[in-house]
C-alpha cells in the first residue's frame, strides 16, 4: 500500500510538472502569435498553472482511495479531502479568469473609470459561497441542494451579515448606471473629510486621495445615501469659477463732482465709459431741469458705479477668463461692515495651482485699483470704530 502511495504520487508530481511545462510553452507561444493583451493577462494570473494541476488531481482522485480500499474510514476521508481540495482548484481557475477579465477590461480606455472591482468582487463571493457550501455538503455527506434548502431556512441572519456586501453592490449598479462616480473624478465628501481623487472604486470602499497626498475610505453606499460634490462639470466645462467679493466701506460712496470725473478719465479702462455716461447725464438733467447747485439733483456718477464698470471692463479682457461663460461685477447685500463688490466669472485654466493664481492675480489688482476710486476696503482692527 505504502509503495503504490509513493508511486502514485510521484506520477502525480511528474505528470504536474510536465503538464505545467507544456500548457506554459503552449500558452506563451499562442500570446506571442496574437494581437490581444488578453492571453498575456491570462498567463500573468496563473491560470495555465492552475489548470495544469487538474489533470494530477484527477489522478489522485481515482487511484488513492483505492490504494486504501482495506481501511474504509482513511479511504472515506482521504476521498472527500480531494473532492474538497478539487474545490479549491476549481475556485482558483475561476479566481484567475475574473481577474484577467478585471485586468483587461482596464486596459481598455471606455472602462477605466467604471467600478470594476465591484462586480468581479460580487461574482466572487457568489463562486466562493457555493464552494464552501459543496465542501461542507461533501464533508457531512448532505446532498448540496438539501443543504441549500436547509440554509435557505437561515436567510435573514446570512442578510444580516452580509449586509454590507449587499448594501456595497446595490450601490456599485446605481452608481455606475447613473454615472455617479468615475475613478479619476475629483469628489469633495464633507462628511468623511475627502477632498481629491477617486482612486479605486470597490464592492465595500471607494479610495480617495486627497490634496495632501493622504488616503480616504468612504462606504460605497454612502455615495448614494448621503450628499457629496463632484468636480466632474466643472472640469470638462471649460471652466473654473471665481466667485469672490470685496467689502466696500459705505462711507467712502459718494456722488462725482466735475474734478472727480475729469480725474477718473484718465483711467484708461473706463475713460470711454466716463466720456459717454458724461453726456448723458448732462443731457439728462438739463432735459430735467435738474439744479446742480447739490449734486444730489438729478442723476450722477458715484465713485462705487465707476468702480463696478472698471473691475467689470477688466475682468472682461483678462487674458485667464473664460470670456464664453458667465461674466459679471455685482454689489451683493449691504452687511454692517460695508457693501460687497463681487466678481463672478470662470477661469479658464482648472489646475488647482493656477486657479489659485489666477485669482490671486485679480484680487491684487483691485486690492491696488480701490483708492484710485477714492473708496476704501473694510478692515476691522482694534481701537477703529469707523
Amino acid at each position: 500500500m505504502l509503495v503504490l502511495l509513493i508511486a502514485v504520487i510521484v506520477v502525480a508530481f511528474a505528470i504536474d510538472y510536465v503538464t505545467k511545462r507544456l500548457l506554459w510553452r503552449f500558452s506563451s507561444g499562442v500570446a506571442k502569435r496574437t494581437k490581444t493583451d488578453f492571453d498575456n493577462i491570462l498567463i500573468d494570473n496563473k491560470l495555465p498553472r492552475n489548470v495544469a494541476h487538474i489533470v494530477p488531481l484527477i489522478i489522485l482522485i481515482e487511484f488513492v482511495p483505492q490504494i486504501f480500499s482495506d481501511f474504509q474510514y482513511a479511504e472515506t476521508i482521504i476521498a472527500k479531502t480531494l473532492k474538497v481540495i478539487g474545490i479549491i482548484l476549481t475556485l482558483s481557475i475561476i479566481r484567475s479568469i475574473l481577474k484577467s477579465i478585471k485586468d483587461y477590461l482596464k486596459t481598455i480606455s471606455s472602462y477605466r473609470d467604471k467600478p470594476i472591482d465591484s462586480y468581479i468582487q460580487v461574482f466572487m463571493i457568489f463562486a466562493w459561497l457555493v464552494g464552501a457550501f459543496s465542501a461542507i455538503a461533501i464533508l457531512t455527506g448532505i446532498s448540496f441542494f438539501k443543504f441549500a434548502t436547509t440554509l435557505g431556512a437561515a436567510s435573514a441572519i446570512i442578510i444580516l451579515i452580509f449586509k454590507d456586501t449587499i448594501l456595497g453592490f446595490v450601490a456599485s449598479i446605481q452608481v455606475s448606471i447613473n454615472d455617479m462616480v468615475r475613478i479619476g473624478d475629483w469628489i469633495t465628501f464633507e462628511k468623511y473629510g475627502a477632498d481629491g481623487d477617486v482612486i479605486e472604486i470597490n464592492l465595500a470602499t471607494v479610495k480617495v486621495q486627497n490634496w495632501d497626498m493622504t488616503i480616504t475610505t468612504i462606504p460605497t453606499y454612502a455615495l448614494i445615501s448621503d450628499s457629496f460634490k463632484n468636480w466632474r462639470g466643472m472640469q470638462s466645462s471649460g471652466g473654473r469659477r471665481i466667485k469672490r467679493s470685496v467689502i466696500i466701506k459705505v462711507s467712502t460712496i459718494k456722488f462725482l463732482t466735475e474734478e472727480d470725473i475729469e480725474k477718473l478719465k484718465k483711467i484708461q479702462l473706463v475713460s470711454a465709459y466716463i466720456e459717454s455716461k458724461s453726456k448723458e447725464i448732462i443731457e439728462y438733467n438739463i432735459a430735467h431741469g435738474a439744479d446742480k447747485s447739490m449734486l444730489i439733483n438729478g442723476i450722477n456718477l458715484t465713485n462705487f458705479g465707476v468702480f463696478r464698470k472698471y473691475l467689470q471692463t477688466y475682468v472682461e479682457k483678462h487674458s485667464a477668463i473664460n470670456e464664453k461663460m458667465t461674466l459679471m461685477v455685482r454689489q451683493l447685500e449691504p452687511t454692517p461692515q460695508g457693501i460687497p463688490m463681487e466678481i463672478y466669472c470662470f477661469s479658464k485654466d482648472q489646475r488647482w495651482e493656477n486657479y489659485e493664481f489666477i485669482i490671486g492675480d485679480i484680487f491684487d489688482h483691485v486690492l491696488a485699483a480701490v483708492k484710485y476710486f477714492d473708496l476704501e476696503i473694510y478692515e476691522l482692527a482694534l481701537g477703529n470704530k469707523s
